[in-house]
């Protein structure tokens, strides 16, 4: 099995859903998922939930249900999934968990230029002083791999598939982010 087409199928088929229910409560855009190395099967799949708590971020929310779980795997055989590139919170929650991985479908620069939500480079560079990218993809920790790369990687005819595979995640993402925009004025997320 293709790992580019089945993180677009879990994006696609366990996050979205949420997402959508979790933008008409109010919240961003946000999403994720935890899945075995071994087999690629879903563990668990979740969305943000600031409305309820600031914290919880797509990412953070999902590892707080994981770990909700009666039993859990250990994090060495899973992989993370985030909808957006993580912000600093969430890069720390996903490394103090202890992944080695995260894939991420949409950049910071993507959440700044088309979902209108600029914060997790503001932290970047007002925090950290870092500039967009400017963390390390490659760490003691960790390896972050984008998703976008690794469909554009994939051997024709799957690319095409892949590619327009994305392309119609992108337009129900912007269809979202619309009508999140629409209605963050009556939420209480303290960087909405």
């Amino acid at each position: 099995m293709s790992l580019a087409r089945r993180l677009l199928d879990v994006i696609d088929l366990d996050v979205l859903p949420l997402t959508e229910r979790g933008v008409s409560a109010g919240n961003k855009v946000f999403g994720a998922a935890i899945l075995r190395k071994d087999d690629l099967s879903l563990v668990i799949a979740g969305t943000n939930d600031e409305t309820s708590n600031p914290l919880w971020h797509g990412e953070v929310h999902t590892l707080k249900q994981f770990y909700e779980l009666p039993q859990h795997p250990p994090t060495a055989e899973l992989l993370f999934v985030s909808t957006h590139e993580p912000c600093t919170m969430c890069m720390s929650a996903i490394t103090w968990a202890g992944f080695d991985n995260f894939y991420y479908f949409f950049s910071h620069e993507d959440s700044r230029d088309a979902f209108a939500i600029p914060h997790d480079l503001l932290i970047l560079k007002e925090v950290f002083g870092l500039e967009p990218g400017g963390y390390r993809r490659t760490n003691a920790f960790w390896t972050a791999y984008s998703i976008p790369e690794l469909v554009s990687a994939e051997e024709e005819p799957l690319r095409t598939e892949l590619l327009a595979r994305r392309q119609l995640i992108e337009d129900r993402y912007a269809v979202l982010s619309v009508q999140y925009q629409e209605s963050k004025d009556g939420n209480e997320i303290p960087l909405s």
